[in-house]
């Protein structure tokens, strides 16, 4: 294999590892919510929605944060990564939202407002993580080069 090819095998595997990390983290969410923190706490009022819309959340985040491996491994511009994130997760608010209001795949038989907040509530934490983060990144690169200047 030459470099090149060897390099981009290896962000490619970078990326795919990320992705099955977040779809892990995700699966153990979800299963940990459902099996010990909703029997225990889903009688009670304001705990019963959170227990149950935590699925929503959980998956608006992780799954509008999948585009951040590629970002991350492909080193994309700030502004193209930025409108990547942002569309990935207004996506990932927008196709729930239209599932709560017309049922196409039977997943939910009823209308639930709860469960429409927690995908914006997923998302906008998505978006939060990213900002944050890439923030975080260009202060360290701007001090990095900073320092070699000087």
């Amino acid at each position: 294999m030459t470099s090149i090819k060897q390099s981009r095998f290896v962000k490619n595997r970078k990326s795919i590892a990320l992705n099955l990390i977040l779809f892990a983290v995700l699966y153990l969410a979800i299963t940990f919510n459902k099996e010990f923190i909703r029997p225990v706490c889903g009688h009670r009022p304001i705990l019963g929605i959170i227990t149950s819309s935590f699925s929503n959340i959980m998956a608006a985040y992780v799954i509008s944060l999948f585009p951040l491996t590629h970002i991350l491994t492909k080193h994309i511009v700030r502004q193209t990564a930025r409108m990547v994130i942002y569309l990935a997760a207004t996506t990932v608010f927008i196709l729930p939202t239209i599932e709560e209001y017309e049922s196409f795949v039977s997943v939910s038989k009823t209308y639930d407002i709860y469960d429409i907040m927690a995908s914006g509530l997923g998302a906008l934490a998505a978006v939060g993580t990213y900002e944050l983060f890439f923030a975080r990144r260009l202060k360290k690169y701007k001090y990095a080069r900073i320092m070699t200047d000087a």
